[in-house]
């Protein structure tokens, strides 16, 4: 992951994150979206376990948690990456519309700059 080193009150402004395309997978739409929801579930369950929601003893340390979510983050990321790519090369989707799209309304939105 790299970072965009321009702060605003010692904030980063961005992160990117490259994720490959995946081989040997002939992933289709509805696929897809039920594996993002499978991952998001697993990110769901490790930060409910640590926070003691789901009824059981906490067992990890803090910082072994936050490990934990953070691996589970970057399979929903990359599942995520994976469903950009089906809808390109399936569905004839330009993402790089649809990201300045993002973009666009996340700033009218006073989300960034």
């Amino acid at each position: 992951m790299t970072s965009d080193h321009r702060c605003s009150e010692g904030l980063l402004t961005s992160k990117t994150v490259t994720l490959p395309r995946l081989n040997r997978l002939s992933p289709s739409l509805e696929g897809t979206a039920l594996k993002i929801m499978e991952e998001s579930g697993e990110l769901a369950q490790a930060i409910g376990k640590f926070r003691g929601l789901s009824g059981e003893q906490q067992r990890l340390e803090e910082e072994e948690a936050m490990q934990l979510v953070a691996r589970e983050l970057v399979d929903v990321a990359q599942t995520a990456v994976t469903m950009m790519f089906v809808l390109e090369e399936q569905h004839g989707i330009d993402l790089d519309v649809i990201l300045k799209e993002h973009i666009e309304k996340l700033r009218q939105k006073g989300y960034c700059d």
